[in-house]
């Protein structure tokens, strides 16, 4: 009963989710495990569906369910995959579930790198004792709607954002931040460039960030409360560039099959009905298309990098002699194969890539001859 609320952060990908159709995805292997064992689950949300079983019997009463993953409406989602799954197995506690449980929208901001080397050097350093260190950047934004059925702490006393706006917060966070790691990894991994702040150091990658963002970008996200979404980008570009921070091209290159449909495809769509440009839209899933064949400019391989490498890997090198293979992957582009100019677009730059290179490619975009 002194659980009121739980918190999730299990990756975009984590959540069960059609692709297709955007609603909950039943056929999965655990999630038929939970259905059919509910009381041995496999899940985050076998287990909070167990945990509020209990609670509704005891008459204890609902937790809020607080989702922390990059995902727009990630509340709504959780919402979807927990009532989802229990209606698998107990229809009335489904029923009850989503009666009485709240799950707010949220969106939480702070670059958390991957415990390697230098972050086990560091505690040493420091004389702490802690074989699996967490480091982050200084900055950290949390922003929830306050929908909260067994109350909450009073967080805005240390900074928490309490608003009705979550989604225009969550919009510049996902289309500047996680599109623009993605404008940024894909290239830096071609280019055998190591980290984030290394690609912004790089002239190219760093001139294809800036271009991308603010022509192709920020154009499609709303200003919130105290932020535009220019000054939001100049931010960015600092939080990017910081090289304290050790985050790699591979870490935020990883799950693309589940990041670009996320991040980057949202807004090329809103390019495309506002008849805006989305060449350097295109060229970033050139890039990504690119990298998933397997190889780097150098000539060294590039290792799995997603759950569903093998299926992308092969389709990357088919369309290396035709483009359209890549966006005949209905699971991500969906309709956007029978748009012209995204076909032709998407088609010129991975053709260039393959012929002339990604530093090229890049240039041609940027207007850096030279590359």
């Amino acid at each position: 009963p002194e659980i009121r609320i739980v918190s999730l952060t299990v990756t975009e990908g984590g959540y069960f989710i059609d692709p297709a159709t955007k609603g909950f995805d039943a056929t999965h292997p655990d999630i038929q495990h939970d259905a059919q064992n509910p009381g041995t689950p496999k899940t985050a949300f076998g287990a909070m569906i167990a945990a509020l079983r209990l609670r509704r019997d005891a008459s204890i009463g609902p937790f809020t369910g607080l989702c922390c993953d990059n995902l727009q409406g990630n509340g709504a989602i959780l919402r979807q995959t927990v009532v989802g799954l229990a209606k698998l197995s107990d229809p009335d506690l489904a029923a009850w579930i989503d009666d009485n449980c709240t799950f707010p929208n949220s969106m939480v901001d702070c670059i958390v790198p991957a415990t390697g080397p230098d972050e086990l050097a560091l505690v040493q350093k420091i004389g702490i004792d802690d074989a699996v260190p967490v480091t982050h950047e200084n900055f950290r934004q949390w922003v929830i709607e306050d929908r909260f059925c067994a109350s909450r702490p009073p967080w805005e006393k240390v900074g928490v954002t309490f608003t009705d706006a979550v989604h225009d917060y969550e919009s510049m966070k996902i289309r500047i931040l996680n599109a623009g790691h993605q404008v940024l990894a894909n290239a830096g991994e071609l280019l055998s460039v190591p980290t984030i702040a290394d690609c912004m150091a790089h002239p190219a990658i760093q001139a294809l960030f800036t271009k991308v963002e603010l022509e192709e970008i920020a154009p499609y996200v709303k200003p919130v409360a105290d932020m535009t979404p220019s000054s939001y980008v100049e931010l960015i570009n600092r939080r990017f560039a910081n090289p304290s921070i050790k985050d790699t091209t591979r870490r935020v290159a990883f799950d693309g099959s589940s990041r670009h449909p996320g991040f980057v495809l949202p807004i090329l769509r809103d390019a495309l009905a506002d008849g805006g440009s989305i060449e350097g839209l295109c060229l970033v899933e050139a890039l990504w298309a690119r990298m998933c064949a397997g190889v780097r400019e150098d000539g060294s391989d590039i290792e799995a990098n997603d759950p569903f490498w093998d299926q992308l890997k092969d389709t990357a090198q088919r369309a290396k002699i035709n483009p359209r293979e890549w966006l005949l992957m209905d699971q991500t582009y969906g309709d956007l194969i029978d748009q012209p100019q995204v076909v032709e677009t998407f088609t010129r730059w991975l053709n260039l890539i393959w012929q002339n290179g990604t530093a090229a490619a890049i240039g041609s975009y940027t207007g850096d001859v030279t590359n």
